[in-house]
């Protein structure tokens, strides 16, 4: 599984989190990945971060919130 992009968005990115908010990952993968290999990476951040994520694919996107995502979001790589 090869992540071609990954970025923050939500209140981590715009500096608004608190002890009890979630991180809201966003991820381009450079292959099309399966359900289980989505979830296998949401629990390893899980692990990793000690805090809730919450993952989304760029092509998972519903069309309206497209804009305001990738407009709050903070690119890691």
């Amino acid at each position: 599984m090869g992540v071609k992009s990954l970025g923050l968005f939500g209140s981590v990115a715009r500096d608004e989190a608190t002890s009890a908010s979630d991180v809201d990952i966003l991820v381009e993968f450079s292959q099309p990945v399966g359900f289980f290999q989505l979830f296998d990476l949401q629990y390893f951040l899980e692990d990793l971060l000690q805090r809730p994520i919450d993952l989304g694919t760029v092509t998972s996107l519903k069309e309206h919130l497209k804009k305001p995502i990738l407009e709050d979001m903070v690119r890691v790589f």
